[in-house]
């Protein structure tokens, strides 16, 4: 009988001891997943005391400031560095974001346009080059000397694609003067290009097993034959035979800011037929910038990075309180996660965590809806829809999709 009890007793105490240890488990599951909620650390994270004296100082400001969770492929994304029209200062978030870098370790830089302050007509050449030389300062050359590729796209202040009645590029002078710092072999970004004959504005490149493709979206219009490349790239093998499809652009798709970037000229002509092909050739992202917002969102099967400004004149969302902010995103890739990419995003001048529920559902821009990332259309409610479509109209509001 005493045999007995003891041999009772221990498996009594083994199952406990199982069940403590799953639980522990599924809890330790829960707190590292998501970014977005997560408390502990990964072990990825780099030993302060490895990290540059600039970089130490900016950690140490911000008690535990957060490391995300690794994925496959790294990003970094940025945008809209620019200040006033012919500035060759730069605002502290963009010196600290590119201070942080050790930090994070990207893999890449990526940049949604709007790396210099033109689109002034009576900026001269000198002022122009003097501009180009400030970014270089500030952001392209600390990236090469740390072997960081950077894939951008060209914003409306760097090169803006702007035509007049005579079909000629009102700009001309700061286009010609972009593919000339661009061009040069000392600025090389570090890219590995698939098509680069139409370098800086039009081209493609890799890396690893993603196809990036960067289309001069600095105008809200894109010519017939350029709308041909885009589709010829997005069908070459080389961008489907990729595990992922990444395209970047300065003006988005839909509007996600209020005043004068809700409205015609601030967001492409034709997102409906721009979505139709980039989801035909199954793109997975669009990052775009311009709105001076950030806004983590999609639409139909396609995700829409509204990526947050860092330089001057960051505005307010659309039917939103949100203050506005300054922010940055490490973009995480994980090949074979359902969701493909996950999001950490700063408040660059508090380096505090931006979760997704702090933002609306949905935001309704005079061109269409655009849903919060984690939300579905079959999320939203009845009226939900019914304030979408008061304002907007069915199609707009995307019910029939």
């Amino acid at each position: 009988m005493r045999f007995w009890r003891q041999f009772s007793f221990l498996v009594i105490l083994g199952c406990a001891l199982t069940i403590f240890s799953f639980a522990c488990t599924n809890i330790n599951r829960e707190t590292t997943q998501t970014p977005q909620t997560a408390t502990t650390q990964n072990s990825d994270k780099p030993a302060i005391s490895s990290l540059p004296q600039q970089t130490q100082e900016i950690v140490k400001s911000k008690d535990d400031l957060f490391y995300p969770p690794r994925g496959d492929v790294r990003l970094v994304v940025i945008s809209d560095l620019n200040s006033a029209y012919g500035s060759t200062d730069y605002d502290p978030e963009v010196d600290k974001t590119i201070d942080l870098l050790p930090f994070w370790k990207p893999d890449m830089v990526v940049c949604s346009g709007d790396m210099v302050a033109g689109q002034k007509t009576s900026l001269t050449e000198p002022q122009i080059k003097a501009m180009w030389a400030a970014f270089d300062d500030h952001v392209a050359a600390p990236l090469r000397q740390a072997n960081i590729p950077f894939g951008f796209t060209i914003g409306n202040h760097d090169a803006s694609g702007a035509k007049g009645e005579a079909g000629d590029f009102k700009f001309q002078q700061e286009r010609d003067l972009a593919s000339e710092y661009w061009n040069d072999p000392e600025h090389d970004p570090g890219v590995e290009f698939i098509d680069k004959n139409e370098f800086p504005f039009f081209y493609s490149f890799k890396y690893q097993d993603i196809f990036f493709m960067s289309w001069d979206a600095s105008t809200h219009r894109l010519p017939p034959e350029k709308l041909a490349w885009v589709e010829k790239a997005l069908a070459s093998p080389e961008a489907q035979q990729a595990k992922m499809r990444i395209l970047i652009g300065h003006l988005p798709l839909y509007a996600v800011a209020e005043g004068s970037r809700n409205k015609f000229g601030a967001v492409m002509a034709n997102p409906e037929e721009l979505r139709a092909i980039i989801e035909k050739y199954h793109d997975h992202t669009y990052i775009s910038g311009h709105q001076h917002a950030y806004y983590a969102g999609h639409r139909g099967k396609l995700q829409l990075l509204h990526t947050g400004i860092i330089g001057s004149g960051p505005r307010q969302l659309i039917d939103s309180e949100i203050t506005p902010f300054k922010a940055m995103t490490v973009l995480d890739i994980n090949f074979d996660s359902p969701e493909v990419t996950t999001y950490t995003t700063y408040d660059m001048k508090t380096l505090e965590l931006i979760k997704y529920e702090q933002f609306p559902r949905f935001l309704t821009g005079h061109n269409g809806i655009v849903l919060r990332r984690d939300v579905e259309y079959q999320d939203l409610k009845a009226e939900e829809k019914a304030a979408c479509v008061s304002k907007l109209d069915e199609k707009l509001c995307g019910i029939s999709e």
